[in-house]
């Protein structure tokens, strides 16, 4: 017998919960409900602000995810993951730069752009109500 373990070999499969999958649905309905509503009650420039401030959330999440996986797939191989502080604020300076181009050139208005960033936050508070009330309603049937 030796002291030494080995690795864990897990098989590649889906560890998300289904509200994860659902806070990316309303994420999505929120940014095109946020977009068209801003057409109609405000400008078409500020609607399109909002879906492309989602579409640039949904880049950002899907960028710190493949990034996440990468370093828990080096730790879980049982490598030292390799995080480079570089690497990891190359998102927050494209994003940034992203959002001063916007702002400078005048191509969208800038306060849309932001809500629409924020898209995956409202999503996750809406997605907190949904739990909240199910939970109260499974409860009260009870």
């Amino acid at each position: 017998m030796h002291d030494a373990t080995e690795p864990l070999i897990i098989p590649d499969q889906d560890v998300m919960p289904p509200s994860h999958t659902r806070i990316l649905v309303i994420m999505a309905v929120l940014g095109l409900l946020g977009g068209i509503a801003g057409m109609i009650f405000g400008t078409v420039g500020f609607g399109f602000g909002i879906i492309f401030g989602t579409v640039l959330a949904f880049g950002n999440y899907f960028w710190l995810k493949a990034s996440l996986k990468r370093v828990f797939a080096e730790a879980a191989a049982g490598e030292k993951p390799k995080v480079s502080a570089l690497r990891y604020l190359t998102r927050y300076l494209v994003l940034g730069i992203v959002i001063a181009v916007i702002f400078v050139s005048n191509i969208l208005p800038i306060v849309p752009v932001i809500l629409g960033l924020a898209a995956f936050g409202f999503a996750t508070v809406v997605e907190g109500f949904i739990r909240i009330f199910t939970g109260l309603a499974a409860g009260q049937a009870e």
